[in-house]
This record gives structure tokens, C-alpha cells and sequence, in this order.
């Protein structure tokens, strides 16, 4: 979608649009190595940077955040920024808060496991579950890492299957390989 067409989907779709005044919700997309992350900035942190289409993210910004929806370049440059630097290998550890807003409460605790993970290594649904003491829920875990509204950021490609497997990932197992070899290769340079 170029970005003409995201204001004319803002204007329509959000009955608050203003144009020019900065939205509640900054919105728009990423081009990068994985092709494009839909973003969303609200005052508290990233909410998304998904896989998933603008109009899927947008929808559910819309039921669950607020509905006061537009582009702004002052809150999303910094994460493209970091994005840039993190593909590149030069950043370990994004400085964007998080607002897992769209996360659901036991997803919370999942992902935030998740981010304590070390960058350029990995972990497994076993030992998220036994982290966080529920070391049965293992499908619940697959469910709450298969639903990361912030995906990349939020680093849940880092939890692999026990068996060395790569396991699922909502950009796919190619966009998951790539994350890890950027992330392992920097580690192995000393970045």
C-alpha cells in the first residue's frame, strides 16, 4: 500500500482523523529485509510492528487501543531507525519502549519472558514454560509467541523447538532464519 493509500484508508476508516494533528496512535510500515512490518507507536511504547496486513493491524488498534489512527514520522522514524541498525547487526537491544497493549495477559507474561532472552542466542517453549511456571502450557506458549503483535522487537524468534528445529514463526521460517543469523553473526563479530 503506498502511502497515499494509507492516509485515504485513515481518512475513511477513522472517524477521528485530523490530518495534520498528531494521532494517539502513530501508524504506518517498515520496508526491510523481511519486506514490510506494519508499525504502530501509542504514547506508551511500539504496540505493533507485524507481518500481518495494515488493515488486520489497523482493525485491532481500533477495537482494543483507540481509534484516533495517522501517520507520524516524529514517533515512527526512531523505530524504523533501530530497525535499520538492529538488520544491520549494530543493535543488540532496542531502546523504543514496548506497549503490549494487543498482547493478551498470559501472552504478556510469555512474551516479557521472551525479551529477556540474550540477543544472538535462543531458548525453548520448555524453558519459557518452566520460566514462568507453567511448564504443561507449552501449546498456550506456541499461541501467545504465535500472536506477538510486535514481532522483531519483541524477540520471539529466538524461541526454537527442543529438538533444534526452528519452529513457527508469523513471518515464516525464512524470516525467522534470517533474524537469527543476523542476530548470531553480530555476536560472532563482537558487535
Amino acid at each position: 500500500m503506498a502511502s497515499g493509500d494509507l492516509d485515504a484508508l485513515l481518512r475513511v476508516t477513522s472517524t477521528t482523523y485530523r490530518g495534520e494533528t498528531p494521532p494517539d496512535i502513530a501508524f504506518g510500515t517498515y520496508d526491510g529485509a523481511l519486506g514490510r512490518l506494519v508499525l504502530a507507536v501509542t504514547g506508551k511504547g511500539i504496540a505493533a510492528c507485524s507481518f500481518e496486513s495494515e488493515n488486520a493491524v489497523f482493525e485491532l488498534l481500533t477495537r482494543h487501543v483507540g481509534r484516533f489512527i495517522g501517520p507520524d514520522a516524529r514517533r515512527l522514524d526512531p523505530v524504523r531507525r533501530e530497525l535499520d541498525a538492529y538488520f544491520s547487526g549494530r543493535l543488540r537491544a532496542f531502546a523504543t519502549p514496548v506497549d503490549l497493549t494487543l498482547a493478551t495477559s498470559f501472552a504478556r507474561t510469555v512474551l516479557q519472558k521472551t525479551m529477556a532472552v540474550p540477543y544472538g542466542t535462543t531458548t525453548t517453549l520448555e524453558e519459557i514454560g518452566a520460566s514462568i511456571g507453567r511448564p504443561r502450557a507449552l501449546r498456550a506458549i506456541g499461541n501467545a509467541l504465535a500472536s506477538n503483535p510486535v514481532c522483531v522487537i519483541v524477540p520471539c524468534h529466538r524461541v526454537v523447538r527442543e529438538d533444534g528445529g526452528l519452529g513457527d514463526y508469523a513471518g515464516g521460517p525464512a524470516a525467522k532464519q534470517h533474524l537469527l543469523n543476523v542476530e548470531q553473526r553480530a555476536a560472532a563479530a563482537g558487535r
